[in-house]
């Protein structure tokens, strides 16, 4: 096992062990290959080839995610998309940084910049001015083909839920430290939940998410709102390193459960 591997590629490592089944890792460990016998799966990234390719394109996109997910008349954070100019004009045409300004002035509180595909909260800016704008849409811009613009919202709780067909395997709360964001790269603490309202609640929405983009298996942050919980967004890779920290057979068992999908165990 390579130092400093990913717990995603351990757990497929161990998984595979234990189940007779030959792991093959390239590319610094974003390609794996499992083979049994003549049965061959993939991993990539943090997917393990659950989901359909539309469900996946769907979750990683999040202005699709918004967009599905207001047709389904879920309550979710809004992710107005912007294209990057550099596709031009006939593309993303002329009126896309008046578009953005409107979105500013119409949230005197602030709107959040970030890529519209991507994960962990890289480039994530809050921005109040027109300068502050037009700084994280270059920065945004120099490295993805659109972002998209959300209004800035207090978050008073955000609750991660990570679903297998349907079925709640980890669901765990976002203590944030000094960082206004709850990404577990900025610092963010996992703290399992005990049963209660509040898991109910956010089990049922997130349930309710992953079925309307007809999603296996995902992990779906939901956040609260002025009391309300919302959708934030949806990843179709499971990401588990900061959890494994604390609870390492949580984790282990709930990419064992996904990969008994994967080759069909009971």
């Amino acid at each position: 096992m390579a130092s400093g591997e990913r717990i995603f590629v351990q757990a497929i490592r161990g998984y595979g062990a234990r189940h007779g089944i030959d792991v093959d890792v390239r590319a610094s460990g974003w390609l794996i290959a499992m083979r049994r016998g003549e049965m061959r799966r993939f991993a990539f990234g943090y997917d393990i080839g659950l989901n359909g390719a539309i469900a996946h394109r769907l979750a990683n996109d999040k202005s699709a995610t918004a967009e599905v997910l207001s047709l389904a008349g879920l309550p979710c954070i809004p992710h107005h998309l912007f294209l990057n100019p550099k596709l031009g004009e006939k593309v993303v045409g002329v009126t896309w940084r008046e578009a953005m300004l409107g979105l500013l002035h119409d949230n005197p509180q602030g709107v959040v910049v970030k890529p519209n595909e991507g994960t962990s909260g890289r480039s994530v800016f809050r921005v109040t001015t027109e300068t502050e704008l037009d700084r994280a849409a270059g920065e945004v811009f120099s490295m993805s083909t659109g972002l998209v613009i959300s209004p800035y919202v207090e978050i008073e709780d955000e609750v991660r839920v990570i679903l297998l067909d349907e079925v709640p395997f980890v669901v765990y709360s976002k203590q944030r430290g000094s960082d206004w964001r709850h990404n577990l790269d900025a610092g963010a603490k996992p703290v399992l939940l005990e049963h209660g309202e509040v898991r109910t609640a956010c089990v049922k929405l997130a349930t309710n998410a992953a079925s309307a983009i007809g999603i296996v298996f995902a992990s779906i942050d939901v956040v609260c709102v002025g009391g309300a919980w919302k959708v934030l967004e949806i990843n179709s890779g499971v990401m588990m390193e900061a959890l494994a920290k604390l609870h390492p057979e949580l984790v282990q068992a709930t990419y064992d459960a996904a990969l008994d999908r994967v080759f069909g165990e009971d």
